[in-house]
């Protein structure tokens, strides 16, 4: 009945939770026979050092794979439009690069999230990074539009592929080696590596064409392929991680294995998606997640454009390459924070998402009153630590309500329903943008920042009301 066991950890707060809790029972079909969701247990509160020896080694591995994986991709992020632009590409031309990632990434979401869940997360995210290798080299070896295409492809097959993998694999390991125990601290301890690695790889990423372009240029390529190749080399660093130092319980291997994996995937998406649809802290998760990036989404991309015009030429762009970085710190330093916020609300992660939602609102609306860069800065460092903030209790609340054989669809539906947000508050954004201005754009988007707290509120109420 393992079913019943991962369900059982859903009860974060014990005394909100009546004897009968029909309103979380639901037929889940599992292996061709209806599971009930049963009653849950009480977690122990998180304390890393009362931990044993094998839970804070699982939490330092996948800390150090979170930076160095991050690092590998934030090299690129600071000079990808750049890189696109000495190559010849036109503003279109990015769109559409950009454009392809996107499809491919939502067209392979789901199935290669029920693959990891069938035939194992690591050689999964194994193909992913070799995918990386692969656009990366692409990259680096043209400025032909269509093998460009190819290689955002490529980027976007790796993204499908690495959904979901890694991150299932640390909750279940972790469920097993620290029973019961609150995961939402440990992934909070994780989110921060993650964006540190993405800070400091942006900041040498920007650093490297000064220092090394000339080089580059002598060999035949671009300033920017510097960049490319440093991540090149830390993608591979990725890999010789991953394959000797993840440990994964092994499973069934070979092409039989392989073709019966993708023979189960439409069965694990079929019911990643009925649970998903039928349980009420599931739907109203995704449902407040995919409000949030509506929101939040356009912020992080269009900022640049929108603080760029309060600086002197001379040094905008690095003065923006520097806030850049402090975004990306500002995340770490919120997933910091998250676990003791979390413990004012008493551990209550649903209270913390909505008290988050909240906050964002208030700020966002602020960000887009400031007027001078200096204002700007400071309020949009507050945004990005609340946005630290988000991610982890998020997390724990979605880990509880689903088991491992599911894990990875799930995360996989997770990530395709907030690329769907934002896809669409993008749109919607850049619309209202060219009517009236960005920061119009900006506070129109807090609106659904208050849809996504008062999803939120209402699992919270509806708990609360079960429990009277």
């Amino acid at each position: 009945m393992r079913t019943k066991r991962a369900f059982s950890r859903l009860n974060q707060w014990p005394h909100l939770f009546p004897e009968d809790r029909s309103w979380l029972t639901l037929g889940v079909v599992h292996g061709g026979r209806n599971v009930n969701i049963a009653s849950m247990a009480t977690e122990i509160e998180f304390s890393f050092a009362t931990l044993t020896a094998s839970a804070r080694r699982h939490i330092r591995v996948f800390q150090i794979y979170q930076f160095l994986d991050r690092f590998a991709m934030g090299l690129t992020v600071a000079v990808v439009a750049l890189a696109l632009t000495d190559r010849g590409m036109d503003l279109f031309q990015i769109s559409l690069l950009f454009g392809v990632y996107s499809l491919t990434t939502m067209a392979m979401e789901l199935p290669f999230g029920g693959l990891a869940d069938s035939i194992g997360r690591k050689p999964v995210f194994l193909a992913a990074v070799i995918a990386s290798l692969i656009s990366l080299a692409l990259f680096i070896s043209t400025s032909d539009f269509y093998v460009l295409a190819l290689s955002f492809a490529f980027i976007g097959f790796g993204r499908a592929l690495r959904s979901g993998t890694l991150d299932a694999w640390f909750v279940e390991t972790f469920k097993a080696v620290a029973p019961n125990v609150d995961v939402q601290p440990a992934l909070a301890k994780a989110q921060s590596a993650n964006a540190v690695g993405l800070a400091i790889g942006a900041v040498l990423g920007g650093l490297f064409p000064d220092l090394f372009g000339p080089v580059a240029q002598r060999l035949g390529f671009s300033i920017y392929d510097i960049s490319y190749a440093a991540s090149f080399a830390a993608m591979l660093g990725v890999f010789v991680f991953t394959l000797f130092v993840i440990a994964e319980k092994p499973r069934p291997k070979g092409r039989k294995a392989l073709g019966q994996g993708f023979a189960n995937v439409p069965v694990l998406i079929r019911d990643a998606s009925l649970l998903a649809l039928k349980h009420p802290a599931l739907s109203l998760l995704l449902a407040s997640l995919a409000f949030f990036l509506m929101a939040t989404n356009p912020v992080e991309v269009i900022w640049p454009t929108h603080a760029k015009p309060m600086l002197e030429e001379g040094y905008a762009n690095t003065a923006i390459g520097v806030v850049t970085t402090t975004y990306f710190f500002s995340i770490a330093f919120g997933a910091f924070l998250s676990p003791h916020i979390s413990r004012i609300f008493k551990r209550r992660h649903a209270m913390t998402l909505a008290a988050s939602f909240a906050g964002l609102a208030g700020v966002q609306i602020a960000l887009a009153l400031q007027g001078s860069f200096i204002g700007f800065v400071t309020v949009f460092i507050l945004y990005s630590v609340i946005l630290g903030v988000v991610e982890s209790p998020a997390s724990s609340i979605l880990h509880r309500c689903v088991e491992d054989c599911q894990r990875s669809t799930m995360l996989s539906l997770k990530s395709l329903i907030q690329q769907l947000g934002a896809a669409l508050g993008l749109v919607l954004a850049g619309a209202v943008a060219e009517i009236y201005s960005t920061p119009v754009a900006w506070m129109v988007g807090a609106v659904f920042l208050f849809v996504a707290m008062t999803l939120t509120l209402l699992l919270v109420k509806g708990l609360a009301t079960e429990a009277e």
